[in-house]
């Protein structure tokens, strides 16, 4: 690959970016622009900015956006109108935040003339994809350049040593391992690596971030009422939020009553398995409460094509393809779907259980005429229900008619 000239690096203002900052001086002496993304991880993002300056970048190529309510509102809620999980459990956090980061990634290379963009993701994982695949997607020519595949920096002492000869600062908990490396956004943390590795063994109760154990939540259970339009939430128990508002107070009321934590041994794309602790209270009960309301507001035919193109979908955005043309054409057929998903979900906490109690819409489908073990003013004609089976009967009545006469 021909050197870059200019460079825009994710960075998070951690040590491994910042070494990966003065790496990509030193070993292609191009100019780097830093992007440092909001998504809600809940750190104070001032420093990176700092870091930054000391390394050397100019005040005007340093980027810190907060971007919370655009990840919200264009990545987070469009994959929750589908229900999406992971091998049917993960919900995806990590997944989704990466197409936010490449195209700011893309964008500002656009609007400072870089031509190329560079991330920290390591070799084994999935980022490396889903930040590549996204960059491309968007601008086709970008350059990417993966300093963990290129670089012989491999141990955490060489590392430290590289930092220590370039004057980078190195927090006195950096000097040595971490006992977990964790990812965080709005949408939840995901830790890994280390102590976790061990699938047989359980995880420590300190790797937990933002969701207090199950045990030890309140002995009250907890009532939250979720208002949808067209399958987006738009207010909690009655009052209107922005999206990014509304997963912030879903995460707060789901992380006291220990809701969300998930202890996954997952399939990477790159074809190794690999354990991860995921917190993700807020969209537990999101996810909880979107099932509730299309309850009633879907039809079935509609509801089960949904749930049948789910694993594919989610599969897409795990895999990195979130801007592909499979992947927006299936938005549209979710997207479609709500239209008529409106109204009202009321789900309890309790301990770790997220549950809906009750859910109202004018929108529903749900008629108690229909369904009542009571007199039903002739609403349904108890005797269609004979032809309806005979029909249906009719071909396993051939079959077994077949297979009596084969013996």
């Amino acid at each position: 690959m021909t050197a870059p000239k200019k460079v825009v690096l994710a960075y998070s203002g951690g040590l491994d970016t910042s070494i990966i900052l003065k790496w990509l001086q030193t070993e292609y002496g191009c100019e780097v622009v830093t992007f440092t993304a909001d998504l809600g991880q809940g750190e104070e993002l001032e420093p990176a900015r700092q870091k930054a300056e000391l390394l050397g970048i100019r005040p005007e190529n340093i980027y810190i956006e907060d971007v919370r309510e655009e990840f919200v509102r264009d990545f987070v809620f469009p994959m929750f109108r589908a229900n999406a999980l992971y091998e049917g459990l993960y919900l995806l956090g990590t997944s989704i935040a990466r197409p936010l980061i490449s195209k700011r990634l893309v964008e500002i290379a656009a609007e400072t003339g870089a031509d190329a963009v560079a991330h920290g993701a390591t070799g084994k994982g999935n980022d490396q994809v889903r930040f590549e695949l996204s960059a491309y997607a968007l601008n086709p020519d970008i350059k990417v350049i993966a300093p963990w595949r290129e670089w012989d920096l491999s141990s955490r002492t060489k590392l430290i040593e590289f930092a220590e000869q370039h004057q980078i600062p190195i927090a006195k908990n950096k000097r040595g391992e971490a006992p977990f490396s964790v990812d965080a956004n709005l949408l939840h943390t995901s830790s890994e690596g280390r102590v976790l590795e061990d699938p047989a063994e359980e995880a420590p109760d300190y790797v937990l971030q933002r969701i207090i154990r199950p045990e030890d939540a309140p002995d009250t259970p907890e009532m939250v009422e979720i208002t949808f339009e067209k399958g987006d939430a738009v207010a909690i128990n009655g009052e209107a939020m922005s999206p990014a508002a509304i997963l912030t107070r879903l995460n707060e009321l789901g992380g006291r009553h220990g809701v969300g934590i998930l202890d996954l041994v997952e399939n990477r794309f790159v074809g190794m398995k690999s354990r991860g602790i995921y917190e993700t209270p807020g969209g537990t009960v999101l996810l909880e409460a979107h099932r509730g309301i299309e309850q009633i507001t879907l039809d079935s035919g509609s509801g089960h094509l949904k749930d049948s193109i789910m694993p594919r979908y989610a599969e897409l955005i795990y895999n990195g393809f979130w801007f592909s043309p499979e992947r927006e054409m299936l938005q549209a057929l979710i997207d479609k779907s709500q239209e008529n998903v409106s109204g009202t979900v009321r789900v309890k906490l309790y301990k770790g259980s997220a549950r809906t109690v009750a859910r109202w819409s004018d929108r529903s489908l749900y008629s108690e005429a229909h369904v009542t073990f009571e007199e039903d003013a002739g609403a349904y004609d108890q005797t269609d229900a004979q032809g309806f089976i005979q029909l249906n009967a009719l071909r396993l009545k051939l079959i077994a008619a077949r297979n009596r006469r084969l013996g």
